[in-house]
């Protein structure tokens, strides 16, 4: 029964796995291209790689890199119908929460924090994100570790930028590849990633790993594949530079008054960003908020502190989000996965107990009887 309980586990990561690489990648800017590249698919594809090539080499990366970076490449038609038949997610976010962020997800969660717990504080001090909030972006990311990718990275990223979909976005992602490999940080063989082309265990694309990856170790290498070290400093450094505030929480549910003219006039949805940045109001101190007449979920007082906070609601309730959690909407522009990484983070740091799986009862043979013959 239990290794039933954790097959069902890993299947339903790998699953959250890929709706992270949608996700993230999504949200991708579209790149200043430094040639006036021809569109994608209006050469045959070795015309376009040699493209790719002079463009790599003016950029400045070295002959030797680009010649064994770029060998031997073809189209991956795997790729294309992965990007092409992305699943939708029709999930309210408590059933998206509920079916990622289980017990067993939760037990693994405190497991690896004590486990790593002497690099994680060494990570929190230098970057004032605490280790839960570490934990639970690895873990959503890549299942601990676990799901970091098994893909060559050049052939996904020249299948994806050959591509007329997202063809531009993946041209750059496919020189800042080139660049790593070029710095050393790691060799052709073990760059490898998602079909979408995250990286490692934090999941970078190539772009976020030039801006956010770190040595934390001191090996010489920005190793997020295999360095926990790194890949805990380099998680630390990407919240920490997109402005994560040390001490203070993401957010919490609350309850909203019963007529919300007076709210939604005073504290309008956004109008800029990404999807799920708009999808939140303009930030208000908490005090307004209580003065408009939004109440914790037992129907008491907001805290009186001095922080801005936005209004999210969602099919599964209302909630004031801060600062914070829009740091985990810059990792990931999307509700779902800041609203799990959030909540993970919760459950990893409290010490509530969590339910033990009962052992299945054992069954007990009964002996056979037989009617025996005797002699007479």
């Amino acid at each position: 029964m239990e290794t039933m309980v954790i097959a069902r586990t890993l299947i339903l990561l790998v699953g959250l796995v890929h709706a992270s690489a949608l996700m993230a990648v999504a949200q991708l800017p579209e790149p200043d291209p430094v040639f006036s590249a021809p569109p994608p698919q209006s050469v045959p594809f070795p015309a376009w790689l040699q493209g790719v090539r002079e463009e790599a080499l003016a950029r400045g990366i070295s002959a030797p890199t680009v010649a064994t970076a770029l060998a031997d490449i073809t189209p991956v038609e795997q790729i294309l119908n992965r990007d092409r038949t992305q699943a939708e997610f029709k999930e309210t976010l408590d059933e998206y929460i509920a079916r990622r962020i289980g017990v067993p997800t939760i037990r693994l969660g405190r497991q690896m924090r004590d486990t790593h717990r002497p690099v994680l504080e060494k990570v929190a001090a230098a970057y004032k994100v605490p280790p839960h909030v570490l934990v639970a972006v690895w873990g959503l990311e890549s299942n601990f570790g676990r799901f970091s990718g098994v893909r060559p990275l050049m052939p996904t990223l020249a299948t994806l930028a050959y591509d007329d979909r997202r063809g531009p976005m993946f041209r750059s992602q496919l020189f800042d590849a080139l660049t790593i490999l070029d710095a050393g940080y790691i060799d052709l063989p073990r760059l490898k990633g998602s079909w979408a082309g995250a990286m490692g265990q934090p999941q970078f694309m190539p772009s976020s790993y030039l801006k956010y990856a770190v040595d934390f170790d001191a090996d010489g290498r920005k190793d997020i594949w295999s360095s926990q070290a790194d890949v805990f400093g380099s998680i630390g450094n990407y919240l920490s530079t997109n402005g994560w505030t040390a001490g203070q929480t993401w957010g919490r549910q609350v309850t909203l008054p019963t007529d919300t003219t007076a709210l939604t006039k005073d504290a309008p949805l956004r109008t800029a960003g990404c999807r799920a940045a708009k999808e939140l109001t303009e930030p208000r101190p908490l005090g307004r908020w209580q003065a408009l007449g939004v109440r914790t979920m037992d129907g008491g007082a907001l805290p009186q502190a001095d922080i801005m906070a936005s209004l999210l609601r969602t099919d599964s309730g209302a909630f004031l989000v801060y600062p914070n959690y829009e740091v985990l909407l810059s990792y990931n522009c999307a509700h779902a996965y800041a609203m799990a990484v959030a909540r993970l983070s919760d459950r990893v740091v409290d010490t509530d107990p969590l339910p033990v799986a009962k052992a299945p009862a054992k069954k007990t043979k009964k002996k056979a009887t037989t009617a025996r013959k005797h002699k007479r």
